[in-house]
Order: structure tokens, then C-alpha cells, then sequence
């Protein structure tokens, strides 16, 4: 296997079936929760921003040539946009000193809301899936991992400023 197809389907996760893009973000799961542990949330967004360069650059070499510019086995793109939903609960966490395991309803949501915001692909998101390229194919999921953030946010204010849970 080659290292952009090893980056690009994160260590062959991309080939599982079904669904490959929740496997993906499947597997950012445990990743964010070890890079958070190790190094906080500013470790989880450097690994996010370099897990953006290495997607493109994956995937600009493994669709090069090919005509489906964004092919289902390629899910560095589902991390990427998995570790930018979550760092709606790892700042928090980071930034108060607390166990990240403790926000663990902010653990389903971002899952919950990436997958739904890239699947759907609502406005920006949908806009972003329609760019060529191997940006375009980052972009999307980089869009709905924001989206998904601010969903957790405004989840978190909900859940603890207005029901006061």
C-alpha cells in the first residue's frame, strides 16, 4: 500500500464496509482521545491541521488521474472533520481542567452532528462537496466538523445555562 493510500484511508479503515465515512469518523473517536490526553486540545489542533495537509496531499495523489475524484475509501477527510467537531469539548476541557470522559453527551453530539451534517450536506457544506479537487474533497467535512462544533456549543449552552443540567 502505498503511504498517500495508507494516509488517505487512514491505515485501511476507508475499505470497511458499509458506510466508509462513519468508519472514518468512527476512528477519529479514539485518536482525539488520545491525542487530547496526551497534549490537550492545542495537540488535537495541530493533528487537525496536519491531518488537513496530509488529506490533501493524499488525496490529490490518489485521485490523480482517475476520474471519481473522491472516492468512498478515502476517510482522512471524515477524521479531519471529526477532530473539528470535537474541539467543542476538548477546549473546554483543556481550558477548565476537566476530564474530557466527563463530556461525554458532547462525545455523541459532535459524532452525531458531523455525520448528519455530512451526509445531508446542507448549504455550505453541499457547496463545498460540489468544488473539484482535492480541497474540495477536504472541504466539505472540514465545513460540517465547524458546524457540527457549534451544534455541540450551542447543545452545551442548552443543556447548561437554560435547562441548567
Amino acid at each position: 500500500m502505498r503511504i498517500a493510500t495508507l494516509i488517505g484511508t487512514v491505515c485501511g479503515v476507508g475499505y470497511l464496509r458499509p458506510a466508509p465515512g462513519t468508519w472514518g469518523s468512527l476512528a477519529a473517536l479514539p485518536l482525539a482521545y488520545g491525542l487530547h490526553q496526551l497534549g490537550g486540545f492545542l495537540l488535537l489542533a495541530a493533528a487537525t491541521l496536519i491531518s488537513v495537509g496530509a488529506g490533501v496531499w493524499a488525496a490529490e495523489v490518489m485521485t490523480r488521474g482517475k476520474e471519481d475524484l473522491d472516492p468512498s475509501e478515502f476517510v482522512m477527510d471524515e477524521v479531519a472533520g471529526q477532530f473539528t467537531a470535537l474541539w467543542a469539548i476538548s477546549y473546554p476541557a483543556w481550558a477548565h481542567d476537566i476530564d474530557i470522559t466527563a463530556l461525554w453527551p458532547g462525545w455523541i453530539a459532535a459524532f452525531v452532528l458531523f455525520r448528519l451534517f455530512d451526509v445531508w450536506k446542507p448549504g455550505p457544506v453541499g457547496w463545498a462537496d460540489r468544488q473539484k479537487g482535492a480541497t474540495g474533497v477536504m472541504m466539505d467535512d472540514l465545513i460540517a466538523g465547524i458546524m457540527a462544533a457549534i451544534g455541540v456549543g450551542l447543545l452545551a449552552f442548552l443543556s447548561h445555562r437554560v435547562l441548567g443540567f
